[in-house]
């Protein structure tokens, strides 16, 4: 095949999964049975939701086996259970095993990380590490996940000391991991150290700095970086670069070059696969820059039906930018998407109160009642024990008691 993509290669990863299950079930059946070697290399096989399915079966037969306390198969059915999303039942495996090593314990680590359950995967990391666990680059990667987004940045730097006190070899994973780190935590500088430090960058650790700069609002940087990689040409940018690219330019009120790297990128030498979520960016480009004509336009010539969120945010901008005719026009389609979503009648009001429409703005609102549209309340993070302790912090500060 001359262009391979996700599609092609999940085909035949697939291929070759459903091979190796088919083949372990025609083993049972001509009465051979299976040693540890052979339950470790067909739970790796157990992936998505019908190989999970089948793993299940086969973690059965392990119960039944004298394998279920060798290490090989313990730490396969953990990691199939983690990949699963089943933290609970890898953890259960994982107290159970007679003996751990690295593997097994980096596994149950990156279990909790991959599933958002970063505290918990912390602190079994400090945990183990009491016990005297050992640990490899994917332990310490897996850790660095968590730490980001906990936006734990000291604890990140100790575990970045820590890294280069034992002279692990720094593989493109861990540094990526430290560049993510670095970025989610606010620190640009150590962030960006670490990436020119890099002997070998992949496509993730060009995406781990640009992200990075984009979420801080740093447009220039992005676009600096991106021509950096385009002018080494050695990492071809694929839809992640893209996003980046496209979302640093918008916060960074660059919306010709954004448009100009979109078009270029999509239809040039390093032709990226386009999706909604890029066209989305377009749009919300376009409309931050307050060109709404130039993002309907736009919209009306994607070849994909536009979404309610790229939808909401070009109906935004007519609010801001006072476009009455052409908010009109998307209301109606957003309507027709999501009939029961009372804020496009309110942010439709607004643009009628803003243009002085005052009775298609009072319209608007009636029509919320009319039909039974429920607007929700708004919420707070704030809750009543930390309410109750700045009002005690405020009285001291005043000299009333409380």
């Amino acid at each position: 095949m001359p262009d391979r993509n996700v599609v092609s290669s999940s085909a035949l990863i697939s291929g070759y999964v459903s091979e190796a299950l088919h083949l372990f079930v025609q083993m049972l059946r001509s009465g051979t049975e299976p040693n540890e070697f052979t339950f470790a290399t067909v739970l790796t096989s157990c992936i998505g939701a019908v190989g999970f399915h089948f793993g299940r079966k086969v973690h059965c037969l392990v119960v039944k086996s004298p394998f279920e306390s060798h290490i090989y198969v313990g730490s396969s059915l953990l990691d199939m259970y983690a990949k699963a999303g089943k933290v609970n039942d890898a953890r259960d495996v994982f107290e159970r095993l007679p003996e751990r090593d690295v593997v097994s314990c980096t596994a149950i680590i990156s279990g909790y990380a991959q599933q958002g359950l970063d505290e918990e995967a912390l602190e079994l990391f400090r945990k183990l590490q009491a016990e005297g666990m050992s640990s490899n680059y994917v332990t310490y990667a897996s850790v660095l996940t968590a730490l980001s987004r906990l936006a734990a940045v000291e604890l990140g730097r100790q575990l970045h000391a820590h890294i280069i006190r034992l002279e692990l070899p720094f593989y493109a994973v861990l540094q990526n991991s430290l560049v993510d780190m670095y970025s989610k935590c606010g620190n640009l500088a150590y962030s960006r150290r670490v990436f020119n430090q890099m002997s070998e960058k992949t496509v993730n650790s060009w995406n781990a700095m640009l992200v990075g700069y984009s979420k801080h609002g740093m447009g220039k940087e992005v676009v600096q970086l991106f021509e950096m990689m385009r002018e080494e040409n050695k990492i071809k940018p694929d839809g992640i670069t893209l996003l980046a690219v496209l979302s640093g330019c918008s916060h960074g009120g660059m919306e010709d070059k954004g448009v100009q790297i979109f078009n270029e990128i999509s239809i040039g030498k390093d032709r990226v696969e386009v999706s909604i979520e890029h066209y989305g960016c377009v749009v919300d480009l376009v409309s931050r820059a307050g060109q709404v004509e130039r993002a309907f336009q736009f919209i009306r010539e994607m070849p994909f039906p536009p979404t309610a969120a790229i939808l909401g945010s070009l109906l935004g901008a007519c609010w801001a930018h006072l476009c009455v005719d052409i908010g009109e026009i998307v209301v109606k389609q957003l309507l027709e998407i999501e009939p029961e979503n009372s804020g496009t009648y309110v942010i439709l009001s607004n643009l009628y109160a803003s243009a002085g429409r005052w009775e298609d703005a009072r319209s608007a609102r009636d029509m919320i009642n009319e039909r039974a549209i429920v607007k929700e309340s708004g919420k707070s993070w704030i809750g009543p024990d930390l309410i109750h302790e700045t009002e005690k912090d405020i009285a001291k500060c005043s000299g009333i008691s409380s």
